[in-house]
């Protein structure tokens, strides 16, 4: 699935027009990037945690030469899955009660 897929499944499942979805996902995008570079953790509860890893400087190989390159230090995105979804994937979870646009739940 593409964002352009995701935007439309996002408009159908939640009522809205697609440009609207367009903008939740893009705002939603840009808080988790914006609280990522500032060095947050960002938690949805079932589904994951985002979060920056630093990574420690480390020596490599090149491939075709066998020299010993230096790797500097870094900080990585990373995203790990929550239980829920785990579950999900898995076949062995409940289906995800999602908000409608009214502010209710479903299941």
């Amino acid at each position: 699935m593409n964002k352009e897929e995701l935007i439309k499944q996002i408009s159908t499942k939640a009522k809205v027009s697609q440009k609207e979805a367009g903008e939740c996902l893009n705002a939603t995008i840009d808080a988790i990037s914006n609280a990522l570079a500032k060095g947050d953790k960002i938690t949805l509860v079932g589904f994951g945690t985002f979060q920056v890893r630093q990574r420690a400087a480390r020596e490599g190989r090149n491939p075709r030469t066998g020299s010993v390159l230096k790797i500097p230090a870094k900080k990585s995105p990373v995203w790990t899955a929550g239980k829920t979804l785990k579950e999900r994937v898995e076949g062995k979870g409940k289906k995800v009660a999602t908000a409608s646009a009214g502010g209710s739940k479903k299941k």
